[in-house]
């Protein structure tokens, strides 16, 4: 009999030790430009559109305002980014590149070919993964809203 609470056959687990062996790939080839990984994910979003709000960002990256706040303070610090209230709602805050922040863009344009050539995984294979992952995170995403929909008419 299968144990259904075996390390190797959570899926939690192996999500977990993929994200970390990946991302310990990117730290050595993002150093040179000067980002952590998640600074990296930053400027993909901000290279996609610029300026974004900040809650457009956090919703895009799927991360709180908390956690994405201190990774625009540090962008900010090294030039690569404005952060400034927004013109049309002061509420919201406006995050633009700077020319450094644009120029970046350039000598990441390599960080994707390194990444696959480290891997030495087909890039069919790794689309392929991403896809998959993609179907994940929206399943969790999904499951997630009905359980707090179910928490809230609950109360």
């Amino acid at each position: 009999m299968t144990d259904p609470l075996a390390l190797d056959r959570q899926v939690c687990f192996a999500i977990a030790v993929a994200s970390r062996s990946v991302i310990s790939v990117y730290r050595p080839v993002l150093e040179p430009l000067g980002l952590t990984h998640p600074q990296y994910l930053v400027m993909l979003a901000l290279w996609e559109q610029s300026p974004r709000r900040v809650g457009d960002i956090a919703e895009t990256l799927y991360l709180d305002a908390a956690t994405l706040s201190p990774l625009l303070k540090r962008l900010e610090a090294n030039g690569l980014v404005t952060r400034a209230r927004s013109a049309t709602d002061e509420r919201s805050v406006d995050v633009d590149l700077t020319e450094a922040g644009r120029a970046l863009r350039a000598r990441a344009e390599q960080v994707p070919a390194t990444i696959v050539e480290r891997l030495g995984v087909p890039l069919a294979t790794l689309e392929g993964v991403r896809d998959e992952l993609t179907h994940l995170i929206d399943a969790a995403v999904d499951a997630t809203t009905r359980d707090r929909a179910g928490e809230s008419r609950a109360r």
